[in-house]
């Protein structure tokens, strides 16, 4: 099925199949840029015929979207908490969330580093969106059973507001990184996301997973056959590995990215798995079989230093027998007699 980006004032809105796509220009009109694949770049909507020549008329304000056309995201209703942070420090970094009475956050089992006293933490089964947290016990199984599939845990920790006043919250991660806030109102509603990079979000962000549906990338690509796909209209944070790089990839344009470096990207970035060069190449080369390839249009984030990379460095440098390896030292086993070990 084809997939349509439209772009209004520097705002991308998608992806939409023909329909839904024809249906949006018609009820925010044709000033604005269209993208299918195919394109080698954006188009005025007034010279694509597929949307302009058979656009239909926009249901008055009061009237419902009819039947068969599923609401676009940017036609929601505002649903997360609306939640103030600042993100402390620089290799080791934790971000501090400041709540209104009422408002609330939800983060990863473990991820807390403190609260004030006023902020009350109940541990919930699900993902902590508004649709698990009031529907009924099958839709927080299915939320609870989503989270299990990416690695997670079943149960997620809300920390809401209850007295007066502001009130904070601080999280942190579990290892050397950077902290990325993202706001998914101004990327169109959703971004996928490696298993564990998820941080914490405001309270009515949904956190589901995404299927790989391409066997060479479920294989090969470094994240398996899911990841992570948070919706929503609120503030998600994800944690990174070593520096964090943004990138604003433009239709057709191609990066190509070590699998493990891969952070995050939008839906509408296409992404693909292939053979690193040759042969020769990708056996002596020392950077894995596979390469990922990005495609645009679209953002994405990448990470200088996956966590599998440091753990295995960690481990290649362990001692197969424990203790200190005497590295650096020109004595060896020697020195280690004379400081009786």
């Amino acid at each position: 099925m084809t997939q349509w980006f439209l772009s209004y004032n520097g705002q991308q809105y998608g992806p939409f199949d023909e329909k839904q796509a024809r249906r949006q220009t018609a009820s925010m009109g044709t000033d604005g840029f269209a993208w299918k694949e195919g394109f080698s770049s954006w188009r005025p909507i007034s010279e694509v015929s597929e949307l302009y020549a058979r656009a239909e008329v926009p249901p008055a304000p009061q009237q419902a979207p009819a039947s068969g056309y599923p609401a676009p995201e940017l036609e929601r209703p505002g649903r997360a908490d609306e939640i103030d942070y600042e993100i402390f420090g620089s290799e080791m970094q934790f971000v501090e969330i400041e709540l209104d009475p009422g408002e609330s956050v939800a983060a990863e089992a473990g991820a807390m580093m403190y609260k004030d006293s006023q902020i009350h933490m109940e541990t919930i089964f699900g993902d902590g969106s508004s649709s698990s947290a009031a529907g009924s016990f099958v839709d927080k199984l299915l939320g609870a059973g989503k989270r299990l599939l990416t690695g997670e845990s079943l149960f997620m920790t809300i920390f809401t507001h209850r007295g007066q006043g502001k009130a904070r919250a601080a999280f942190s991660a579990p290892y050397p990184g950077n902290i990325l806030p993202v706001s998914l109102r101004e990327l169109g509603g959703a971004v996928i996301c490696q298993k564990d990079s998820f941080l914490c979000a405001a309270k009515g962000v949904s956190i589901g997973i995404f299927f790989q549906k391409k066997i060479l990338t479920g294989l090969f690509g470094g994240e398996g056959f899911i990841m992570q796909k948070l919706e929503g209209d609120g503030m998600v944070f994800m944690h990174a590995g070593g520096t964090v790089v943004e990138r604003e990839l433009g239709p057709g344009e191609v990066l190509h990215v070590d699998t493990g470096c891969v952070v995050a990207f939008e839906p509408s970035v296409q992404f693909d798995i292939r053979q690193a060069g040759g042969i020769k190449t990708a056996l002596f080369g020392g950077e894995g079989l596979f390469l990922a390839h990005l495609a645009g249009p679209g953002r994405i984030w990448l990470q200088s230093l996956p966590f599998s990379r440091l753990a295995g460095r960690m481990l290649q440098a362990a001692p197969q027998k424990g203790g200190s390896t005497g590295e650096g030292s020109i004595l060896g086993n020697i020195g280690n007699l004379l400081d009786g070990r």
